[in-house]
């Protein structure tokens, strides 16, 4: 361009590019930094072999089951599959991305974790009655191994006494119960051991009980228990969840004063945090009690159906061989 000449107007064609190079440009900055961000809340907060280990290889053993099922085509509805890759993805979540951390520092994610922990994913994995598929998915050598552990005496005397009704009702609610007494608590949330053995009774405690109530009596077996007292042990621990829910929540000073000493990861009271946390003790475990009744209904209603129609099947089929 030559000196004295002006510069050529700018068409609004221009314009709208360079703005939506701009807006682009401003767009992919602000989506790689927050899917780093993201990223970063998956990240183990502090890392647990145990934790990582077992959750790979129950999904790596049903995955190795799901395909030696579909070869024999025996493999489970999809649903199932869903609810437990659910259930163990969940596990992991809580226990080893950023919510970990945050149930460290706040109570009601803790309460939270542990509502996960005790009742979702145990009822999402054992709503898939992965029994079948794990096994198919073990080694043979590991198959007759496990199949001559659960024929022992002595495992079948610990099975015995742990799914018992009364004992695995009064498990499930003191397992709650013990870990939230103020005391108790402090104590588990400053030491690591004691932190770890309480997420972990919370999820095993969980997967026994749920297993004795919501898995078909055909696939119990012997350990079956009648559909009366499933029923029963679902209504007799949802009064003393609700009691300890409502306990925390309408309780007028500050029960766990541990948060405060390890430090709120949000600027929210204390009271706050404390009645957040009692609402989730409260009202969540309460309808998922509900849901169990329901899922118990249910299995019971299909197997009346199922024997009454055994019957008729023999009558039926007499029936079109004379026709």
């Amino acid at each position: 361009m030559k000196r004295g000449e002006s510069n050529p107007p700018v068409t609004e064609t221009q314009v709208a590019y360079r703005w939506c190079t701009a807006f682009q440009g401003r767009v992919k900055t602000v989506l790689e930094s927050r899917l780093v961000d993201s990223l970063g809340y998956l990240v183990p907060w502090e890392f647990s072999p145990t934790v990582a280990l077992s959750c790979a290889a129950l999904v790596a053993v049903y995955v190795r089951g799901l395909r030696a099922g579909a070869q024999r085509e025996l493999a489970p509805r999809w649903w199932r599959t869903l609810s437990f890759m659910l259930g163990v993805t969940l596990i992991y979540v809580v226990l080893q991305t950023r919510i970990d951390y945050y149930s460290q520092h706040m109570f009601w994610v803790h309460r939270l974790q542990h509502l996960i922990l005790h009742h979702v994913s145990p009822m999402l994995i054992v709503l898939a009655v992965p029994g079948a598929t794990l096994t198919r998915g073990l080694p043979k050598t590991w198959q007759r191994t496990l199949k001559e552990h659960t024929r022992a005496l002595w495992w079948r005397w610990i099975i015995r006494v742990v799914q018992q009704p009364l004992v695995a009702s009064v498990l499930f609610v003191g397992v709650i119960g013990f870990w939230l007494i103020p005391a108790i608590h402090f104590t588990a949330m400053l030491d690591v051991r004691r932190y770890r053995a309480m997420n972990w009774s919370m999820l095993i405690d969980g997967l026994l009980f749920w297993w004795l109530v919501l898995t078909p009596r055909a696939v119990q077996g012997p350990a079956s228990i009648r559909y009366f007292y499933r029923a029963a042990m679902v209504v007799g621990v949802t009064f003393p969840q609700i009691f300890i829910g409502a306990y925390i929540t309408l309780h007028r000073s500050v029960l766990y004063g541990v948060y405060g000493i390890c430090g709120r990861a949000w600027a929210i009271s204390p009271m706050l945090d404390q009645q957040l946390g009692g609402l989730l003790t409260w009202i969540p475990p309460a309808m998922m009690s509900l849901l169990g009744l329901l899922i118990v209904l249910h299995l019971m209603f299909r197997d009346l159906a199922a024997a009454e129609r055994a019957p008729r099947a023999p009558i039926l089929a007499a029936a079109k061989s004379a026709g």
